[in-house]
Formats: C-alpha cells, sequence, structure tokens
C-alpha cells in the first residue's frame, strides 16, 4: 500500500509540474470552465485567473453562461465574460479549461477556439476524457479547486483572501456544505488552511447553504408537489416544466440543491432532477446515497460526472425523459 501511494505522489507531483510548465510555457490565456457554471466551476475560474497574475501572466476569464448572482461575492467574479453578450477575445496563446468532465462541456465558447491552440485540462470528474493537450485530473479530489490549490503550493505562491475564498468556496459547494462522503481529511485540512486566510466560511454556508430566493421557494413549493416514487421507493424524482421558470420569476440559478429534496427522502438510492428547457430539451441531475454509479447511468444518455452526482441532456418530451431514465436507473439498482 505505501509503494502504491508513492507512485500516486510522485505521478501526481509529476502532473503538476507538467501544469505549471504548460502556464510558465505561454504569456496570455483563455480560460473557462463548464456551461452552467456551479460553485466549483466559478471558484476554480477565479483561482486560475488569480495564479496567472501572480505570475505575471495576462488573462481572460469567460463562459458560455452567466455567473450565478449568488457568488458575485467573490472577487473578480464580475471580470468573467458571458460569451455571446461581450466580444469573445482572439489574442490569447493558449487555454485553460477547469473543471469540464469533456470537450462537449466546453459548450459554444469552445467554437471559437484557434484550430490546433494548447489546452490545459484541470478536472477532477471521473469521467473526463483527457481532452487537453496537457491533463492534470485527480479524481479523487472533492473538487477542482483541491487540485488548484495543489497547484499553487507546489508553485510556492503564498494564498491570500481572495484566492482562499475562492477556494474554500469550491470546497464547501462540491462537498454540499463538508456533508457529502467526498469530505475527507484532506479536504478539511486545506479548509482550514483557507480560513486562516480571514476568510468568512460562516457568512459563506450562510448565504449559500440557507438563503433562498422567493422565486426559488416558489419553485420548490411546485417540485415537490410532483415528487413521484417508484415502487421500491429507491428512487425519487422531481420534474420542473419550463413554463414554471416564467411563472415564478425563477432563474437558473434558483435550480440549484432542489435534486437533494428527492434523494434526502429515508430510503431513496437515487434522487433525480428533470428541468424541460425552452428548446424542449430536458436536463437531467442524479444525485446517488447507495452504491448506484449515477455518472455510468448518465454516459449512457451522452453525459457524465461523479458516482454520486452526474447529469445528461435528453431531447424529447420530459414524460418520455422521465421513463427513459428511471429505467435505466431501476436497472442499475436490479429493481
Amino acid at each position: 500500500m505505501a509503494r502504491h501511494e508513492a507512485a500516486f505522489a510522485a505521478q501526481y507531483k509529476n502532473k503538476l509540474e507538467d501544469a505549471l510548465a504548460f502556464i510558465r510555457s505561454a504569456e496570455r490565456f483563455l480560460v473557462v470552465s463548464h456551461v452552467q457554471p456551479d460553485g466549483d466551476a466559478i471558484s476554480s475560474t477565479l483561482t486560475v485567473g488569480w495564479l496567472l497574475k501572480q505570475l505575471g501572466k495576462a488573462a481572460v476569464l469567460i463562459n458560455e453562461g452567466t455567473v450565478p448572482s449568488r457568488l458575485a461575492y467573490m472577487e473578480a467574479s464580475g471580470t468573467i465574460m458571458t460569451f455571446n453578450e461581450e466580444e469573445p477575445p482572439t489574442a490569447y496563446d493558449a487555454i485553460i479549461a477547469v473543471d469540464c468532465a469533456d470537450f462537449r462541456r466546453i459548450g459554444l465558447v469552445a467554437g471559437s477556439f484557434p484550430e490546433g491552440i494548447p489546452l490545459l485540462n484541470i478536472d477532477h470528474h471521473p469521467t473526463n476524457d483527457d481532452f487537453g493537450t496537457v491533463n492534470l485530473i485527480r479524481t479523487d479530489a472533492a473538487a477542482t479547486v483541491e487540485i488548484l490549490h495543489d497547484l499553487i503550493e507546489y508553485a510556492e505562491i503564498p494564498f491570500d483572501q481572495e484566492v482562499a475564498t475562492a477556494i474554500y468556496t469550491g470546497l464547501l459547494t462540491d462537498t454540499g456544505g463538508f456533508r457529502y462522503s467526498n469530505t475527507n481529511a484532506s479536504v478539511m485540512r486545506i479548509a482550514s488552511r483557507m480560513l486562516e486566510q480571514d476568510v468568512q466560511g460562516h457568512w459563506i454556508a450562510d448565504h449559500l447553504l440557507e438563503r433562498m430566493t422567493k422565486s426559488q421557494l416558489l419553485l420548490l413549493q411546485r417540485g415537490l408537489n410532483r415528487l413521484s416514487f417508484s415502487a421500491d421507493n429507491r428512487i425519487a424524482w422531481i420534474y420542473i416544466a419550463y413554463a414554471d421558470m416564467a411563472e415564478t420569476g425563477a432563474i437558473g440559478d434558483d435550480l440549484e440543491g432542489l435534486v437533494n429534496y428527492a434523494r434526502n427522502v429515508e430510503g431513496v438510492e437515487v434522487g433525480i432532477l428533470f428541468k424541460e428547457t425552452e428548446n424542449g430539451d430536458v436536463k437531467v441531475s442524479m444525485r446517488s446515497v447507495g452504491q448506484a454509479d449515477v455518472a455510468a447511468i448518465a454516459q449512457t444518455f451522452g453525459g457524465g460526472g461523479h458516482v454520486r452526482a452526474a447529469g445528461c441532456k435528453l431531447n424529447g418530451p420530459i414524460s418520455e425523459a422521465i421513463t427513459a431514465v428511471i429505467d435505466t436507473v431501476r436497472k442499475a439498482l436490479g429493481s
């Protein structure tokens, strides 16, 4: 076991070195994350931006989706451009993609990439397909910011409150407030170190985990009214129609955490949220508390993610999407 751990540590050190060499080899960077960015995606984007600044590099931060309003408290969050709302930059030498399980997750921004441009892929998803020129992947990391913490530490750059707040936010959100099974000693050690930089951990937790907008509450009310269970109660699901968003005044941010209400029911092993989009597609979020690998389930529909948290998108009516996904989950559970 000790030999295996030593080999892993050496391999990881080499990956950190390769990533740092990639960054040092260029001067102007485009930093991107995945569509519908969450806490770890935005935190990772800002952390990379901060790191590049410390190394004297120029960086443009961009995403297909807007920064969720609840994450606007992070310093420099306003510097992340929204693709299609602002003219995308053309002058950059390399790309850094963070928290993207595969190239498709970058979304429309990827269409502006020059052919053959070098790309550094930093991620923690088990389903990542190594799409970068250089890949810094650690699938046992709780969040992408955990890997970025290691990269900053490897580069021997001291942390400050700005980057510590971003790293703490990414850890908090991707561990469900330090409650999910990916919360381990390493995560808590890093969180502790970030708190030493005067990060307001109590305020962030209250702001992200406790506070709700009125629209979010109204959306939750509709979702819970449609809460359904499989015959053996091992699967629970909620669906949100496209009209619900407009009628409640909700925005994409308000869907955050809704799937957990299905997952958290005692006896439920897989909780699912189905969300109908404007063009009729259905976005699916899955959470597992048992042995079911929802990343494998999501992959059958062209999606991906983690063993305990994954997602995908299906074409067609929401009723058909629900049937297809629930049948697949049933088979995975042996129901």
